[in-house]
């Protein structure tokens, strides 16, 4: 059985609203291909079921490249569930103290990312009460340094 233009786009909008239940913003991508796919069947009818699922697949992975290389880029570099360029540069205030080996808190007038108090390391000994500034982000702690 040869699947009609129809077929893939009932697979494609059943993509497309599945991505509604799993919030990864990556089903959607394969959805659009196949709402592709049933357009190009669609205009040429005789095209066989291996050159549908090869531009099913191509148009599914190129739209994923697309999105995380053109129109996304700072998303690979997330850490703490936010971009570096989001965070760096921020300036707070030591809650408690920090030195090389041993952690800290830092507290932020505005809340980043739904906190307002994030744990934190540094290369110097710096006291509560002191105001920092982000220098980058290792691991799930903020790397801060004296203002």
């Amino acid at each position: 059985m040869q699947p009609e233009w129809w077929h893939w786009a009932v697979l494609g909008i059943g993509l497309v609203m599945a991505e509604l239940a799993v919030p990864a913003f990556f089903i959607v991508w394969f959805g659009l291909g196949a709402l592709l796919v049933s357009v190009v069947v669609l205009v040429v009818p005789s095209l066989g079921l291996t050159a549908q699922l090869l531009t099913w697949t191509v148009a599914s992975v190129a739209m994923v490249v697309l999105w995380f290389r053109i129109f996304k880029p700072g998303m690979h570099k997330t850490k703490v569930g936010m971009a570096d360029s989001n965070i760096v540069g921020e300036i707070g205030m030591l809650i408690r103290d920090v030195e090389p080996y041993n952690k800290g808190q830092v507290r932020f007038q505005k809340p980043l990312v739904g906190s307002e108090v994030w744990e934190c390391i540094a290369d110097e000994a710096i006291k509560s009460g002191e105001r920092v500034r982000v220098l980058g982000i290792e691991g799930s702690f903020l790397k801060v340094g004296k203002v």
